[in-house]
């Protein structure tokens, strides 16, 4: 649940110019991530924070969509919905004292986690988000990556119980990397039929190798631009 996201603020991209990451002052990059559905990822650490802390930075054709920050836990912390300038549009945090907090480390001893928790976005909106994650029994290794494959569903409301995302799922998930990838997504439109995304790693870089840094997705991105036309319409 915590890469489904980015699958649905990706479609809205539009074609942009190539630049690479540059991590903030006192951070550190460490991977970046090429992936189905035309977007790449850039992890980085920050000296300053909380140990086991690590920022992700999505890029889809127009530029910086989205950024957020998990824990070791991978508890959904703070994230950004961006601009593709890379300036923030929305800043949504979670709240403190989270019902069922979301656990890696449960999921991997236990072979599922489920989670519940509230979110706040800066304009003071509140939604709650419950669900599970669970081990598949399956691996999968991606450009010598290995990876746990798992599936989820999870629920967002609003504060009046309306949904506002309904989603369910396989990802992958790193045990070294502490995170979650993006894999095969269902969501649930408002008409009740389900669309599905796909947005799985394809390769990894490290610091040093070919692409690392690179803002430019390289997979997909005109089935993107396919997925969008369906979920918006004709454009005039």
């Amino acid at each position: 649940m915590r890469t489904a996201l980015l699958i649905a603020l990706t479609l809205s991209a539009t074609p942009a110019v190539a630049g690479t990451f540059l991590a903030p002052k006192g951070c550190t990059a460490t991977l970046t991530v090429q992936s189905r559905g035309c977007t790449v990822s850039h992890f980085y650490t920050c000296e300053a924070d909380p140990k086991g802390n690590q920022w992700r930075a999505d890029f889809g054709l127009e530029g910086q969509f989205y950024q957020s920050m998990i824990d070791s836990e991978t508890q959904w912390l703070e994230s950004y919905e961006m601009e593709g300038s890379g300036n923030p549009v929305t800043k949504e945090t979670l709240d403190p004292n989270p019902k069922d907090p979301a656990s890696l480390s449960g999921l991997i001893e236990t072979g599922i986690d489920t989670f519940d928790f509230n979110l706040t976005k800066d304009n003071g909106e509140k939604t709650h988000v419950t669900g599970f994650d669970q081990l598949t029994g399956k691996t999968a290794v991606i450009d010598g990556f290995t990876l746990r494959q798992t599936e989820y569903e999870y629920t967002q409301t609003d504060e009046a119980g309306t949904v506002l995302r309904h989603s369910k799922g396989r990802e992958y998930i790193s045990e070294d990397i502490r995170s979650f990838f993006s894999g095969s997504s269902d969501w649930q439109s408002e008409d009740g039929t389900w669309i599905t995304v796909e947005g799985a790693p394809i390769s990894f870089m490290k610091p040093g190798e070919p692409g690392f840094g690179s803002t430019i997705p390289l997979f997909e991105c005109d089935d993107q631009m396919s997925s969008l036309s369906l979920l918006q319409g004709p454009r005039t």
